[in-house]
């Protein structure tokens, strides 16, 4: 639960503002993935922070994640399923990922405002550092101290972390990305995953995906 004097510290932005207001009603799917409706059109268009590509441009298949820092399913998937994913499918330039937005309360805009600083060059290793501890920051008494003393490890001084948190620029851009994933994309959960554009709801296991992956690359 974030305290009131941990949201003062930003007083004057809007996160700071949001931290202290009630969450929205969004929700963290606990179920196999379920490919739902037809393609979606428009999703490679990036947002205003732009995408972080990981694997070839040239891969058969397009994996897009819409995520939240404090979902635990999310966390789930980026400690089961993540490793595998990248090793067997992205790593051989089988596969091209990108991880999304869609930051389910101002704690998980928070992080990703942490991650998307310094224009994304560490967006992956941070976003993998704060799935892989978000039981030692997320839901802790305090936890945007917790988030603080864990960007300490990424180098993050204490100006540092409460600069990028009052950044109206990136905590507008943030939510625009969530914002176009629920109107444009119909995006209501996380993790959702599209897959050649092909939307599939839930955590999903490397086996799951791998039905989905294998058809599309031809293996």
């Amino acid at each position: 639960m974030l305290t009131r004097r941990e949201a003062l510290t930003l007083t004057g932005s809007a996160l700071g503002a949001a931290l202290l207001a009630p969450a929205l009603p969004f929700r963290a799917l606990n179920q196999a993935a379920l490919a739902q409706g037809p393609v979606v059109d428009g999703l490679m268009q990036p947002g205003p922070l732009g995408d972080v590509w990981l694997g070839p441009d040239t891969a058969r298949c397009t994996i897009i994640e819409y995520a939240s820092m404090t979902c635990s399913h999310c966390a789930g998937f980026h400690k089961t399923t993540w490793p595998a994913l990248k090793e067997r499918w992205i790593d051989t330039g089988k596969v091209r990922f990108t991880l999304r937005e869609f930051p389910l309360d101002p704690l998980a805009t928070a992080a990703f405002m942490l991650a998307r600083s310094d224009n994304a060059a560490r967006y992956y290793p941070i976003t993998d550092m704060l799935f892989d501890q978000q039981a030692n920051w997320a839901f802790v008494p305090k936890p945007l101290d917790a988030l603080e003393q864990m960007m300490r490890q990424a180098g993050f001084s204490k100006e540092k972390f409460e600069a990028t948190l009052k950044d109206q620029k990136l905590y507008d851009a943030v939510n625009a990305v969530k914002e176009r994933a629920m109107t444009t994309f119909k995006v209501n959960a996380t993790p959702t995953f599209f897959i050649n554009g092909q939307k599939y709801q839930g955590e999903m296991t490397i086996e799951g995906m791998e039905k989905v992956i294998k058809p599309i690359v031809g293996a």
